[in-house]
């Protein structure tokens, strides 16, 4: 103001203020709403608010609110202090929690003193708006005005607001002896806005002027942006195929910063300005074309966020109250009918044209990088109207429709394809990101080549051009000429925000009354610092600029609708492939977050990172449905293909040939695997079909982006369907092995390795769809399968089969139903027929089903199942050798006289337990049995897969000396290794180990109990001549009881238990020979026997000793021949093959 008193507007900073204030009108609306969710929360509210002692001095204050001053005579009335004496205990509380409230409110009230303040300014200036000329003074002005009224309305709505100040206030007037300085202007405010509509409206009378001003010039833009769909059509809008002889050329308009104008704002303008200056209605036609076309348009109109103002029911309040304004009452009706019809399918229509229109630019700009420079403007007038739309749907699906004479329809507030268009509104901003030094060179050159050029020959051309105004519009030139394509490649920054300013400056000088430079005198120079403007924000302010136009972080407050769109998205196979915006618009969450309120940044944050996670995960989880699917159904295709299966197809064809010339009925050929294959048309599409075709769109979503930065962190798509994977190809193995611990059943391990192969098969296919490492699940699976436990400590097919093959098939093998058979490498079943038992053995055993049984479990599983084994057998073992430490001392005497038959049967008579003795060594030898095969088919699978690395192993075990330099400890180590490729060791490393357990301190004891066990089971072997069930089969070349496991046993045994307690081989081949000669004489003196019992199973007894010199790699023939006659070995194989032939 200049010292006559008069205001000078240049002194006035008009571009200053309104960008301060409108900044701090967000913050102050984010503060209050925050506010007003929480006092509206049970849960969030300041706990003292909801207590019951409080709530009679609570209802006090605010009845008598704003006098709340402890001094006054009824605030010291007996009954009033005993109310608020509680008020009194806790004011230290109250102040603290209350302290933010209080004073946010109390910047709301200098936020309000602030904005009158300019209100009041820009009305003596008789500043001039129109938005196609100063637009950014226009905007910021409108805004401003909005921001303002949707702030008291927003504070109107805080219900508790009375009992915050009041409390508050009173526990101030408590702690410090008197009231807040701020309290009695504060609570006035509070009283003044009651009624905040009516209120304002008397604000905003000596306004009026300027708002009309302002609004009126929408007449230009309003009517023009708010177009039906078929309209864009006709005008082929947003196409950049429409005149391709003009697809270089650069999209310009008159009015560029008003083509992406939000629609949704400049209906907020129109509703609010001519709410609060209503009498302009009455004076301008065109008013009330702006008027009717806005109100017909929507039925709810945003305040912030998801707070929402149904306009036709506050209008008719408002107008109601005022005279003569029922025509304008029944013409709100009118609207409001025609909204709640016919609002819904117009913008139905328009977002159908938009998605085409989005996927046309999306398509030629991805192909045309170099397209984005000069239709940069198609792009933003796209995203805002697609934003619009969006926003538009969303706040009018959450709030149902007001009841009147007609409903709308509800199809047409449920957008099914929403997706879609959420999808390539992130792919214009994915193109904007990726191509934004393409933008950038063209714009650089643009402003220096070109714009530079015009605006200074424009310049020179002004009829007036005051210095203020020139020395602003020279510094334009010059910035604009020191730009070069250089700074672009060289990654220098750009920062144009201080020209941006200066223009705004520039329209408010040259926009007031009495200046010398006119700007609406000027539009030429309007149009072009406006285009000008818009092309340094493509320059530097790329982000800024989509956030403008595309930010969907209102999204952030509508969280059953995005869920419930997300929902749908994932159930229509044709827009799965879009699932992957939703994802995507969590990053702009934080866009809606103000730095006036930190407090809330971790709330959103933290919102937006779990609804990030939640649609990662579910579209994983999605994902991994559809391919276990494919993989169930594969797996049935796999099934067909088993060899059990032919055997139908076999009978059938026995059947058809054996009754061909009969009348009788033949059976009907099953379908033939691969039948479902064949199609007799392309339009005929299978279940698999759609199995492929959903995963193909939905492994398109999770492939779309590598990762996703939301709130500083980084979420990974494919890790998502990674880590599902796994999990599911983790429970599908142990599933497919159908393991029932009360039947005892479970899955033949060849009949599982199909399984598992049409699993992985489809596993592999995933790989063509999405980028993924299929063969880091199959090796984190796999491998975790080949240990007892996985990683969740759940039991794995290592666990299950090992369990099942030590606690069914082996411990039904001792009840005499089945029997190890050399000749056919496998346990059978003996005795009964395979059909009538729970389990056949053979089906478990045989090679075939061990090595399909080696490639599940790997090394790692077989060294489980051996270790396994090889437990029970050390629990066998020690059993054992308390047995041999009960009969020490007889057993001692048979060891020193063997030579005297006559004291050798008086003290074998004295023993005790030798049944139990042959019973647990026949066990172990059953166990050995078993671990032989499976050993062997171990070798046979890695000679296959590993030829290379087997011939390596088989050449070190095979010429590693065994020297004194070598001790024991080197060749088990050697052995160790061997074994663990399946080789056979002449000392079981494994067995070494359990046994190892079970030294005591006492070596000599040790050594001695492991001798007289070696005694134990010689003198005892005749004893199994008197077991009927010891008889020789032929045909399986085996004992019926498994006695001929005998032989393993004490082979392994003996090494095991003298390679611990013993001095390496030499011991063993000592001890092995002493135990031949104590079970050759014990054997030989059957033949002195006439009891038929004993004798009924001699010759089949005497093989023992032949298969246990077979078996040893310590004893030779020659030395069982200086023993027991080779004549009467032969004799008894002669004996019991022909026992066996009659039988």
């Amino acid at each position: 103001m200049s010292r006559t008193g008069q205001l000078i507007p240049s002194q006035q900073k008009l571009a200053e203020k309104l960008t301060v204030l409108n900044d701090r009108a967000m913050g102050m609306l984010t503060r209050i709403y925050n506010i007003k969710k929480a006092c509206g929360d049970v849960k969030s509210k300041p706990a003292f608010l909801s207590d019951k002692n409080l709530e009679g001095a609570i209802k006090f204050i605010v009845r008598k609110f704003p006098h709340v001053d402890s001094k006054n005579n009824y605030w010291t009335m007996p009954f009033v202090q005993s109310q608020l004496q509680q008020v009194n205990n806790i004011k230290g509380e109250i102040m603290k929690q209350l302290s933010l409230y209080y004073f946010t409110f109390v910047d709301v009230m200098d936020f309000k003193d602030h904005v009158s303040e300019l209100l009041t300014t820009m009305d003596a200036c008789n500043v001039h708006f129109d938005i196609t000329t100063n637009y950014d003074l226009t905007k910021g002005y409108l805004d401003l005005i909005i921001s303002y009224v949707s702030l008291m309305l927003l504070l109107a709505r805080i219900d508790d607001r009375k009992a915050v100040l009041g409390l508050y206030n009173y526990a101030h007037d408590l702690t410090h002896g008197k009231v807040d300085q701020n309290f009695a202007r504060l609570g006035q405010m509070i009283l003044d806005y009651e009624q905040p509509l009516k209120k304002l409206q008397e604000e905003f009378t000596p306004h009026s002027k300027l708002v009309a001003c302002a609004l009126l010039s929408l007449h230009q833009v309003y009517p023009r942006r708010n177009l039906p769909a078929e309209q864009w059509r006709q005008a082929q809008m947003l196409s950049l195929v429409s005149a391709p002889g003009q697809m270089l050329n650069p999209a310009q308009s008159e009015t560029m910063p008003c083509e992406y104008l939000s629609v949704e704002t400049m209906e907020k303008w129109i509703i609010f300005g001519f709410l609060l200056c209503h009498g302009q209605l009455t004076q301008s036609d065109s008013a009330v074309q702006l008027w009717r076309l806005a109100l017909s348009g929507n039925y709810v109109i945003t305040l912030f966020r998801d707070e929402v103002l149904y306009i036709h029911k506050t209008v008719e309040g408002v107008f109601e109250g005022i005279k003569g304004y029922g025509k304008r009452v029944t013409e709100t009706k009118e609207c409001a009918n025609y909204a709640v019809v016919n609002a819904g399918p117009f913008h139905r229509e328009r977002r159908a044209f938009l998605r085409t229109a989005l996927k046309e630019l999306v398509m030629i700009l991805a192909d045309q990088p170099g397209l984005l420079g000069p239709k940069a403007l198609f792009v933003f007038m796209g995203l805002s109207f697609a934003r619009d739309e969006v926003l538009w749907l969303l706040r009018h699906s959450e709030n149902p429709a007001p009841k009147l004479n007609k409903r709308p329809n509800p199809v047409d507030y449920e957008d099914r394809q929403l997706p879609e268009l959420l999808y390539y509104m992130e792919e214009l901003r994915g193109l904007l990101r990726k191509y934004n030094q393409v933008m950038q060179r063209y714009y650089v050159q643009y402003l220096n080549g070109f714009d530079s050029i015009v605006l200074n020959n424009l310049v020179q051309n002004l009829s007036v051009c005051p210095e203020d105004e020139s020395i602003i519009m020279s510094s334009f030139v010059n910035t604009m000429n020191g730009l070069s394509v250089k700074q672009v490649e060289e990654g220098e920054i750009f920062d144009f925000r201080g020209m941006r300013l200066d223009w705004f400056r520039l329209q408010a000088y040259t926009s007031v009354s009495r200046a010398q430079l006119v700007l609406r005198e000027n539009p030429d120079l309007a149009r072009l610092m406006n285009t000008i403007t818009f092309h340094t924000y493509m320059v530097d302010s790329l982000d800024e600029m989509a956030k403008e136009t595309s930010d969907l972080s209102n999204f952030c407050f509508y969280g059953r609708l995005f869920e419930q769109y997300f929902q749908w998205c994932l159930e229509t196979p044709s827009q799965m492939r879009y699932s992957i915006s939703f994802p995507l618009i969590c990053s702009h969450f934080m866009n809606c977050t103000h730095e006036i309120c930190p407090e809330e940044r971790h709330h959103i944050g933290d919102r937006s990172l779990s609804q990030a996670n939640f649609f990662l995960d579910e579209m994983a989880k999605e994902a991994k449905n559809i391919i276990t699917s494919i993989c169930d159904e594969q797996c049935k295709l796999g099934d067909q293909l088993l060899p059990k299966n032919a055997a139908k197809t076999i009978s059938i064809a026995i059947e058809r040939k054996r009754n061909q010339n009969k009348a009788k009925k033949l059976p009907q050929e099953p379908d033939k695997p691969g039948r479902e294959s064949m199609r007799r048309s392309r339009t005929d599409v299978t279940s698999m079909d759609k199995l492929y075709l959903m995963l193909t769109e939905l492994c398109s979503a999770i492939n779309y982006t590598p990762s996703i930065q939301v709130w500083e962190h980084t979420f990974a798509p494919r890790e998502y369907l990674t880590q599902h994977l796994e999990s599911r190809f983790t429970k599908a193995l142990v599933g497919m092995v159908m393991y029932n611990p009360d039947s005892g059943e479970i899955a033949k391990p060849s009949e599982l390795l199909n399984s598992v192969e049409a699993y992985m098969g489809v596993l592999q296919t995933i790989e063509n769809y999405v980028h993924l490492d299929i063969t880091r699940v199959f090796n984190n699976v796999l491998l975790q399968q080949t240990q007892p436990q996985d990683s969740h400590g759940d039991k794995t097919i290592t666990a299950l089969y090992t369990n099942w093959y030590l606690e069914v098939l082996l411990r039904r093998v001792s009840t005499g139903q089945i029997m190890f058979s050399p000749n056919r490498h496998a346990f059978v079943n003996v005795g009964v027929d395979p059909n009538q038992v729970a389990v056949n053995a053979e089906e478990f055993s045989d090679i075939s089903e061990l090595r399909s049984l080696a490639e599940l479990l790997g090394p790692y599983g077989m060294k489980f199942l051996n270790e396994s084994l090889m437990w029970h057998i050390s629990s066998q073992v020690a059993e054992l050798k308390k047995l041999v430490t009960q009969n020490k001392d007889v057993l001692t005497t048979l060891r020193t006289h063997f030579d005297k038959p006559a004291l050798m049967a008086e003290h074998f008579n004295r023993l005790r337990d030798v049944d139990n003795v042959l019973k647990r060594v026949t066990i172990v030898g059953v166990i050995l049995s078993f671990k032989t095969l499976a050993q062997d088919a171990l070798n046979d699978v890695l000679k296959k897969r590993i030829p290379f690395l087997m011939s390596s192993i088989i050449d070190f075990q095979k010429h590693f000396p065994e020297t004194p330099e070598n001790n024991m400890v080197r060749v088990e180590i050697v052995n160790e290794m061997a074994s663990a490729a399946g080789l056979p060791c002449d000392v079981d490393p494994a067995l070494c180990a359990a046994l190892r357990v079970q030294k005591s301190e006492n070596p000599d004891e040790d050594y001695k109990i492991a001798c007289l066990l070696m005694v134990f089971i010689a003198v005892s072997l005749p004893m199994l001549s008197l077991d009927s069930q010891s008889s020789f089969r032929a045909d399986l070349e085996g004992h019926t009881n498994n006695i001929h496991c005998l032989a393993k046993a004490v082979n392994s045994i003996a090494a095991a238990m003298f390679t611990i307690y013993g001095k390496g081989r030499v011991t063993i081949e000592e001890r092995l020979k002493e135990f031949l000669a104590l079970a050759s004489s014990s054997l030989l003196k059957l033949g002195q026997e006439t009891d038929k019992l004993a004798l009924r199973s001699r010759e089949s007894v005497y093989l023992l000793l032949d298969q246990i010199v077979r078996e040893s790699p310590f004893l030779t023939m020659d030395l069982l021949e200086s023993c027991f006659p080779y004549a009467l070995l032969r004799n008894s194989y002669h004996a019991v093959l022909r026992q066996d032939n009659r039988l």
